[in-house]
């Protein structure tokens, strides 16, 4: 259970829902749900309808009872490299599902949530796959899970084979490939994607690139870098060199993230030791920034 408090701001009364609605954000569906929680709306300690009136600086109160589906395991860790009321966010280990599955019922970010927070439910905001490192948010109630999105902004390292130079943006429609449930491929029915990328160093053999994304489309860095001819090291589903490397090269390292108080906080994720090994020596995560 979780308690969210919401000051009126507005200049003249007006109806709780259209308050909570236009000024708070929370959604029609929160609000019926709502109304069979026990003193699920609240103001001064009174229970309060959507169609009472609300007045400038009356408080309201908001509370969130949460159904945990996920079984937590405790034995597994992800760090939790920042926290407030409204996210998580993880810095999530290559080999790790975000969501449990048919096949990962109790090896996922989910079961380290549901250990570490056992009364919310788990919602992550953004998806990596389950070889990508680095941070993962995961929001702590309902309405967190409907503003995060637009609130955070994310960079990832990831290391292409050959050498690129400078900055580049590739914008190609990815889609499912044809007779396969897993791999992706850029098509011109596909869904927009506009991924940007920064040159930041080179090895013998590789570019370390930090990119953002415009879209979010599935397996969208991996597929665009193999498009250009620069396929991700270890990404042998599309056609990386996998010598140096086990799993595609890829680490979200930054995340910035701007609170509902409109502080934006800066939140890194040190390298995994699979990419320090093929980073040049003097690399850090303060070159992304």
């Amino acid at each position: 259970m979780q308690d969210l408090y919401f000051t009126c701001g507005r200049p003249a009364p007006c109806k709780a829902e259209t308050f909570l609605r236009q000024d708070c954000g929370v959604s029609h569906r929160t609000l019926a749900s709502l109304k069979h929680v026990p003193d699920g709306i609240t103001r001064d300690g009174v229970l309060l309808r959507t169609v009472d009136t609300v007045y400038p600086g009356d408080i309201v109160r908001l509370r969130i009872v949460d159904a945990p589906a996920i079984a937590p395991n405790p034995a597994l860790h992800a760090e939790a490299v920042f926290e407030d009321d409204d996210v998580v966010l993880f810095n999530k280990p290559a080999a790790m599902p975000v969501h449990p599955s048919f096949r990962h019922r109790d090896d996922t970010l989910g079961n380290v949530f549901a250990a570490g927070w056992p009364t919310l439910t788990f919602r992550p905001v953004h998806r990596l796959d389950r070889n990508t490192s680095g941070l993962t948010a995961v929001a702590k109630h309902p309405l967190a899970a409907m503003h995060l999105p637009g609130q955070l902004e994310k960079t990832y390292i990831a290391i292409a084979g050959g050498h690129l130079h400078g900055r580049g943006v590739i914008e190609a429609p990815i889609g499912r490939r044809d007779g396969s449930v897993i791999e992706h491929c850029v098509r011109p029915d596909g869904k927009r994607a506009v991924t940007h990328y920064r040159v930041l160093a080179q090895t013998a053999d590789a570019s370390v690139l930090a990119v953002t994304l415009e879209t979010g489309r599935t397996h969208q860095i991996r597929v665009h870098m193999a498009y250009i001819g620069h396929p991700l090291l270890g990404d042998t589903l599309y056609g990386g060199d996998a010598s140096a490397i086990e799993r595609h090269a890829l680490h979200c390292a930054l995340m910035r993230y701007t609170d509902a108080a409109g502080t934006v906080h800066r939140v890194t994720a040190p390298f995994p030791a699979d990419l320090c090994q093929i980073l040049p020596l003097d690399f850090s995560v303060e070159d992304v920034l």
